[in-house]
């Protein structure tokens, strides 16, 4: 190492977290109230708000909230559901969850972002779903997918009302990295059918853990038919609800066991029983969870900028040394400022895996987004091969994700740059 540079620690990506989350979390601890609670449905409120979508639910998890969407959609065994290979394994397990076959897609030559092309031919009379990926916080071509969607309308095949009621495939966005971000003036969670988010610890905006899905459908402000039912749920019908209150509704009883009345509803006086609708599952946020997100919000715009100004100053600084970052903002787009993904052309995966460790030398945290999924045990098990997906491949060969984060000082980003260099010029 140098003897030039001042040794730094630098993390990969710390939660940034203020004595006002501290403060909210002690006040929901003391309130009595810990489980999912009126925090919980502030939050949801805020989120939707937020976004624009017609409505939001906090999950555990973005995984739990992509899941979610193949519940709602009646999703499972013979249906497929079409995904980039390029992606984190959540967005591909979730399907093998349902019982669903997972079909993957390579990505563009030089992007992240699905090869649309690619996509058209892998649409079949199976498929029900497309999960775009919002790689780095940076919102994937909708337009150009909801186009594919409306060409292909011909082969959709429903098996339930609400797939009836859509038409053709549903789009469901994996939000994951891309909270804050906009496209075209619409915010990520309101582009897409359904979009979720994480809100893990190392993502711009946290929980700890957590997520929300939020929904932006044609049909959401419709009232619910007394003939049209969720298929197999066994939900009852209630008179002048509509779509979007009875996906809530639903979304509800899936994350809390089938149960018909929330621990909050409970709390009435003589209000204690409730009934078993489904043998569902457990995902539900805690007020503990959401009052570190209503604390969050209060920062969050400010937070992007950061972010904005960091990815603007590592951009300028090394792209004279030939390192190339994705294009995070534009004139009519402006992603979250997620991940700082930097390729090294011409460099090998040996080469990037040694700049890692140079750099870890250094006090410097990297990573790498991502090794593609069709490289991994559990996915190579399913049959797929990676030589089926060269871009993907070559994408993942030369990538090493630079540390961002709002914990990050100036001169830590100022450090992180130099220290590159330095291992670049060897």
């Amino acid at each position: 190492m140098s003897t030039n540079l001042k040794r730094r620690n630098i993390p990969f990506s710390p939660p940034d977290m203020t004595e006002a989350e501290a403060e909210e979390v002690k006040q929901a601890i003391l309130s009595g109230w810990i489980t999912t609670g009126p925090r919980t449905k502030k939050l949801e409120k805020m989120v939707a708000d937020y976004v624009g979508a017609q409505r939001a639910v906090c999950l555990n998890s973005a995984t739990a909230c992509m899941e979610m969407v193949l519940h709602l959609l009646g999703v499972g065994p013979g249906d497929e559901v079409i995904v980039p290979a390029y992606t984190y394994s959540a967005t591909a397990s979730v399907i093998l969850h349902v019982g669903a076959t997972p079909v993957f897609v390579d990505i563009q030559k030089k992007a992240p972002e699905m090869d649309y092309d690619k996509l058209a031919d892998a649409i079949t009379e199976r498929t029900k779903v497309i999960t775009p990926v919002d790689l780095g916080g940076i919102v994937a071509d909708y337009d150009r997918v909801f186009a594919i969607v409306e060409a292909k309308k011909s082969l959709f095949k429903p098996k339930n009302d609400i797939q009836k009621l859509f038409g053709r495939i549903v789009v469901s966005a994996d939000c994951a990295h891309s909270f804050g971000a906009v496209r075209h003036g619409k915010k990520a969670g309101a582009i897409a059918d359904f979009s979720s988010f994480s809100f893990h610890a190392v993502k711009n905006f946290t929980t700890a853990e957590g997520g929300a899905l939020s929904w932006n459908i044609p049909f959401g402000n419709e009232v619910v038919a007394s003939q049209q039912h969720y298929c197999g749920s066994n939900v009852p019908f209630i008179e002048g609800e509509t779509w979007t209150d009875f996906l809530y509704r639903l979304s509800q009883l899936f994350s809390l066991h089938g149960q018909n009345k929330d621990a909050l509803a409970k709390t009435k006086l003589g209000a204690w029983e409730y009934d078993i609708i489904g043998p569902w599952y457990k995902c539900n946020m805690t007020d503990i969870m959401a009052a570190m997100g209503l604390m969050q919000f209060e920062r969050y715009p400010s937070m992007l900028e950061k972010r904005r100004k960091y990815i603007e100053r590592y951009d300028d600084a090394l792209a004279p040394f030939g390192v190339v970052g994705l294009k995070h903002y534009g004139a009519d787009f402006a992603g979250s400022g997620h991940l700082y993904i930097a390729r090294f052309p011409g460099k090998s995966r040996e080469d990037c895996n040694r700049i890692i460790e140079k750099m870890a030398e250094r006090g410097v945290a990297t990573n790498v987004h991502y090794k593609p999924l069709p490289m991994m045990t559990a996915y190579k098990a399913q049959g797929i091969d990676i030589k089926n997906y060269p871009n993907a491949y070559h994408f993942f060969e030369n990538e090493v994700t630079l540390p961002l984060n709002t914990k990050m000082t100036e001169d830590d980003v100022d450090y992180v740059i130099e220290c590159l260099i330095e291992v670049l010029k060897g």
